[in-house]
């Protein structure tokens, strides 16, 4: 089992500079190496305050030199938002000065907002991503490329900078559309996945909805790596589970108002922060989540591993403006005590398994 952290790099207010907000993107991916966790993960958002990364590829490509071991993800590069050649080359160019720990996440994207800025109609973003998809493939495996299509066409290309990693870096592919999740089952790429803030039986429909897709594959979940982003917390402060909580809910709050369309701003920058009609209270979020003392959060944890059978759990950890010492604290504390303890269950669990197989 893997594990990494997911950082969003969130402003809830402006009593957070940009400055300070990317500093502590960086500082947690500093500490998570140090914690032992296996991938930092980088958002890509665009014009508004859910999330200042605006280039994933940019933060690996710097994380990576103030680093040696932890590998560096995107969470997700934006397809429809980039020129693939560009982009190819900068995806060979990040996984060349990170050594070949770069862990390439795609997506297609949700925001209106962001996409009318670029001009690029949302309607079109799966076509778009599926284009982008056949792109990055043959750019990274063929020295020579050409492509031609509904909204793609690129006279023979040669990539400069080609990655280290061959034929191509780890692809993670995150989707809302079960025949995107499927390509990515058939090409033998792998999957990021959420619950969002919902709890154990929306786990079990997740872990249902994947065995079903994997199945029109021809294949077995079982046999397909993928993540499972989610929000856990574990603390005997009252305080710090409420602080956490609640920054987990201004940001399901804002994805949701940016998804749906029903995003709101006094200054054309700062999203107020609503509740939509699958608002949570903290109470319901506290019973949803592995949130609690250690051994609360490394029981839960288990659970819902046992439930999805995931291969990489990624930890959210920079959400609204919850304390950056507080979580730089957790961070090493998930490193110190909760993932030995998951794992060394795991490994307890598959030797038992195994015994009993053998018998």
């Amino acid at each position: 089992m893997e594990f990494g952290v997911f950082i969003l790099a969130q402003q809830r207010g402006y009593h957070q500079t940009s400055q300070q907000v990317i500093n502590n993107a960086v500082e947690q991916t500093i500490a998570a190496e140090a914690a032992g966790f296996d991938t930092a993960w980088y958002a890509e958002h665009h014009f508004n305050n859910y999330s200042l990364c605006p280039s994933p590829l940019m933060m690996v490509a710097h994380c990576a030199g103030l680093t040696k071991r932890i590998r560096l993800g995107t969470a997700v590069c934006v397809l429809p938002l980039y020129h693939p050649a560009r982009l190819l080359g900068e995806i060979g160019f990040a996984d060349t000065v990170s050594n070949g720990r770069l862990d390439l996440g795609i997506g297609s994207g949700y925001q209106q907002f962001e996409f009318d800025r670029f001009g690029v109609d949302l309607k079109n973003s799966h076509a778009l991503f599926a284009e982008f998809y056949d792109v990055l493939e043959a750019g990274m495996k063929e020295h020579v490329f050409s492509y031609s299509g509904e909204h793609l066409h690129i006279p023979p290309t040669s990539i400069a900078v080609r990655t280290v990693q061959k034929p191509m870096p780890p692809i993670w592919v995150t989707s809302g559309h079960a025949e995107t999740l499927g390509r990515a089952i058939r090409d033998s790429h792998n999957l990021f996945v959420t619950a969002l803030l919902n709890g154990t039986d929306a786990i079990k429909a997740l872990r249902e909805r994947l065995e079903g897709i994997a199945a029109k594959e021809g294949r077995s979940i079982d046999d397909v790596r993928f993540g499972f982003l989610r929000c856990g917390y574990a603390s005997d402060s009252e305080n710090e589970i409420t602080s956490y909580l609640d920054n987990a809910r201004f940001q399901r709050r804002l994805s949701e108002s940016l998804k749906f369309r029903r995003a709101q701003s006094d200054d054309g920058y700062l999203i107020k922060e609503e509740a939509g009609p699958n608002d949570m209270s903290l109470e319901t979020m506290r019973k949803n989540l592995p949130v609690g003392s250690v051994n609360q959060v490394i029981d839960r944890m288990l659970e819902e591993i046992s439930i999805l059978k995931p291969s990489h759990i990624a930890l959210q950890t920079q959400l609204g403006d919850f304390d950056q010492r507080t979580m730089l604290k957790q961070i090493e504390l998930w490193g110190s005590n909760i993932i030995p303890a998951i794992r060394k269950e795991l490994r307890s669990g598959a030797k038992v398994a195994g015994e009993a197989v053998s018998a």
